[in-house]
């Protein structure tokens, strides 16, 4: 088995920071410290506290994932990035339900400072919820053509959920990076993650990132919850590389 340590491992976890004011960030912030490489800044924090919330991770040495999944026409779409851009984030979604054009112009506004990320299908739809929303197909078949047209596009990563990697790794080939959200550690509650799974599992299954919030946020003590979560993606990325 391949030899992987904990701060290799820590760098594959996204701690999502949905919280709802920037105090409640900073004090979890401080107490995760060196376990994770990236955190998430979401709807939430960025509504309420804009570009303070970006400065605030920056600040204490983690790279920015700003998750705000644009979807508009290309021209507003490549307005935002541009202005991602300034903030010196790493990695910013776009919804892949925005279409090819709106895509492209994100990667060229984003160049060589952002990864741009397709975002495929949000982990609280089923397939109960699709006829709702005119979507056909199953979620895997909804993934997998979202997927493509993010790699085609020349989007940097996709996000699926864990229960999709496999399929998505098939179609996007080895270079693009695949996000994952809807990770919950084993007996944890799923709340309104549709297609979840374990940290483990979804590594095993080729996902590059792990986005977990609650499990860690929410845990006792954040910081043994997040360092669980880091051995278990250590040993499951020791086995993928053996």
């Amino acid at each position: 088995m391949t030899e992987v340590n904990a701060t290799e491992a820590g760098k594959r976890l996204i701690l999502a920071l949905d919280v709802p004011e920037l105090a409640a960030g900073e004090a979890l912030l401080d107490r995760i410290e060196g376990r994770v490489g990236l955190v998430k800044v979401g709807l939430e924090l960025y509504t309420a506290c804009g570009p303070a919330a970006v400065e605030a991770v920056k600040r204490r040495g983690f790279g920015v994932f700003l998750d705000l999944k644009l979807h508009d026409i290309p021209a507003t779409v490549a307005g935002a990035v541009r202005a991602a851009r300034g903030l010196g984030v790493e990695m910013l979604t776009v919804h892949t339900g925005g279409g090819a054009e709106m895509l492209r112009r994100a990667v060229e506004e984003a160049g060589n400072e952002i990864r741009i990320l397709g975002v495929t299908l949000l982990t609280s739809l089923g397939q109960e919820d699709l006829p709702a929303v005119s979507i056909t197909g199953t979620p895997g078949d909804v993934v997998a053509r979202r997927a493509a047209l993010a790699a085609s596009a020349g989007c940097g990563g996709v996000v699926c959920s864990p229960k999709e990697v496999r399929l998505v790794r098939a179609v996007v080939g080895p270079k693009v990076a695949i996000v994952t959200p809807g990770i919950r550690p084993s007996g944890a509650d799923a709340g309104d993650q549709k297609r979840a799974a374990t940290p483990g599992s979804a590594i095993a299954d080729g996902a590059d990132y792990l986005v977990v919030g609650r499990p860690i946020h929410g845990a006792v003590d954040p910081s043994s919850a997040a360092d669980a979560i880091v051995e278990e993606i250590r040993r499951a990325l020791a086995a993928r590389e053996a």
